[in-house]
């Protein structure tokens, strides 16, 4: 199975810090992180992610930069605002994230009553 790639984005070092540590400590995902947008956009062009995460110390209108490149490079790419909040929080907001997609992509089927025809 492969690793679920985590780009995380933030403004503040410790924290930044903390949250890769967090993320890495799950066998199943990779944490790479980012200080700036442009080293975020840069990697993000690099590299496939599964997720992106915006922490703390992003303002609204790089928020919004940062929402629109990556949509634009990727429309299947999930993206979270993460506060804080402690493991237990990021980890629930990742696999509630990674749940919601699978649920989105899960194919639908549509069945019709075919009424029997008059064969003679």
């Amino acid at each position: 199975m492969n690793k679920i790639e985590i780009l995380v984005v933030g403004k503040n070092e410790e924290i930044l810090k903390v949250v890769l540590r967090l993320i890495n400590s799950n066998p199943d995902w990779n944490g790479i992180g980012a200080f700036t947008d442009e080293k975020a956009i840069e990697k993000f062009h690099r590299h496939h992610f599964d997720i992106v995460l915006l922490t703390n110390g992003i303002s609204d209108e790089e928020d919004r930069k940062l929402r629109k490149v990556f949509k634009h490079q990727d429309k299947n790419v999930i993206i979270i605002q993460h506060y804080g909040g402690g493991s237990g929080l990021l980890s629930n907001e990742i696999l509630n994230a990674l749940d919601s997609r699978k649920r989105e992509n899960r194919p639908t089927y549509s069945f019709t009553e075919i009424g029997s025809a008059n064969l003679e």
